[in-house]
């Protein structure tokens, strides 16, 4: 059972861009007419087609947190629910029970970089980064500290603190710049003998910065430590080497850029030469070497599924899959080109716009800098957000304490939804609309 994409199935794209495709001079003084002209020229605009656009009046730039719903996703959970679960019942299992760990090798293949084997589907990007956590610290077991960073997705350090209480470890969160990010050597200044583990995100959750995993990895082995990467805002727009650049854990979700649906399960990456060292606390009978003997003891079985806890979401694991094929049509280097310009248009555009009325760029600067969505702060933002929302149908997210993420998903942004979004971003705010607002923000921001 294959879901139908929503696009040609010629539709696969190699090589590169073409060197004049996305040229630059496009910018505010150039009008709308050049951002159309950047969608007529750009070679991934077939692939907006494969998604859903329930309301075209909507500027969408929140793909860094909820990607859109791929066409082919309906129908392709409607076959699975009626042939399937209706049809197949039980049965059905035969081909499910392997569906996190072909998924995972679909997603090491095409999005991490990483060999079969070593990429597995399961839980959410929480938990996972709480079992490979434990994992690695139990095999460090006479080093007593870990690094964070201390302007990391908020999660990630709510677990490792907790870790650090529970084990009497000394947890040192190094400080970084909110807009930049870590500098490596801050990071390489504290990684002495006592380190166990570092955890990183990849792609800053609030500024987009973009660490050097190559790098990190290498300061953290000549300390004799592990890092455990969040790919969660890199997956998907950031061509990643998890084998070539010495990656050994990481943990990331599918359901920004990779466009699984809402808590569809995340990702869990362990090279395979560290694959029978570790053990995950979560003991299950998914890890059970010969999984339905039922025996009385737990022994792991061999490999990455030994990662694997319980029974999984089916359907929404099942989600992943049309995702997949969509994505799986363009290489992540095209993606990572388009996302590149997208972002300088909307650093240039908010340059002109924007900065006279209180906005400034909140992430690097230079473009190799970024991941694939800018912040603009600014001292209302919250409201700001929540106005655009509601009376100019332009949905990007806030972030405290004064942050505008504006999420570009290059599979189906267009150069047009950039200016027409920050467009009404400069008529709102210009109007002073947004001074009409109770202060007060809703729960999800």
């Amino acid at each position: 059972m294959r879901p139908r994409t929503g696009i040609s199935p010629r539709t696969t794209v190699t090589g590169p861009l073409p060197a004049n495709a996305m040229s630059a001079g496009a910018g505010a003084g150039a009008g709308r007419e050049a951002a159309e002209e950047l969608d007529a020229a750009d070679p991934l605009r077939e692939f907006r087609d494969a998604f859903v656009f329930a309301d075209p009046d909507v500027i969408y730039l929140d793909g860094n947190s909820l990607g859109r719903l791929p066409s082919a996703t309906a129908g392709f959970l409607g076959q699975l629910v009626t042939d399937g679960w209706g049809s197949g019942l039980v049965e059905s299992w035969e081909t499910w029970i392997t569906w996190a760990r072909r998924l995972g090798d679909r997603l090491a293949h095409h999005t991490l970089g990483a060999a079969p084997g070593e990429v597995v589907l399961s839980d959410s990007t929480s938990v996972n980064l709480y079992k490979l956590a434990v994992a690695a610290l139990d095999a460090a077991p006479g080093r007593r500290t870990v690094l964070a960073d201390i302007d990391d997705f908020p999660t990630n350090r709510y677990i490792l603190q907790g870790l650090a209480e529970q084990r009497q470890l000394r947890l040192e969160t190094l400080p970084s710049d909110p807009d930049e990010g870590l500098d490596l050597d801050v990071l390489r200044r504290a990684l002495d003998q006592d380190v166990a583990l570092v955890v990183l995100s990849l792609v800053s959750y609030r500024s987009g910065a973009l660490m050097d995993m190559a790098a990190v990895n290498d300061a953290a082995v000549r300390a004799g430590a592990r890092v455990l990467w969040d790919l969660s805002h890199a997956a998907g727009v950031v061509p990643l080497r998890l084998g070539a650049d010495g990656a050994e854990l990481a943990v990331g979700s599918t359901y920004k850029y990779l466009n699984g649906g809402p808590g569809s399960p995340a990702f869990l990456y362990v090279r395979k030469e560290l694959q029978q060292q570790l053990r995950q606390p979560v003991w299950g009978w998914y890890g059970q070497r010969d999984q339905f003997r039922m025996a009385p003891a737990y022994e792991p079985v061999d490999g990455i599924d030994r990662f694997l806890v319980g029974t999984p979401p089916l359907l929404s694991l099942a989600a992943i899959e049309p995702a997949l094929d969509v994505a799986g049509r363009v290489p992540v280097t095209r993606l990572r080109e388009k996302s590149v310009q997208l972002g300088a248009y909307a650093v240039e555009l908010a340059e002109v716009w924007l900065a006279p009325l209180g906005f400034r760029l909140a992430s690097p600067r230079e473009p190799a800098r970024r991941g694939a969505h800018i912040a603009l702060a600014h001292p209302d933002a919250a409201r700001i957000c929540s106005g655009l929302r509601a009376q100019e149908r332009v949905i990007c997210d806030f972030r405290a304490p004064d942050r505008l993420r504006i999420g570009l998903a290059p599979l189906y942004t267009r150069f047009t939804d950039v200016w027409d979004g920050l467009d009404r971003l400069r008529s709102f705010v210009g109007g002073r609309h947004h001074e009409q607002l109770p202060a007060a923000v809703s729960r999800v921001t």
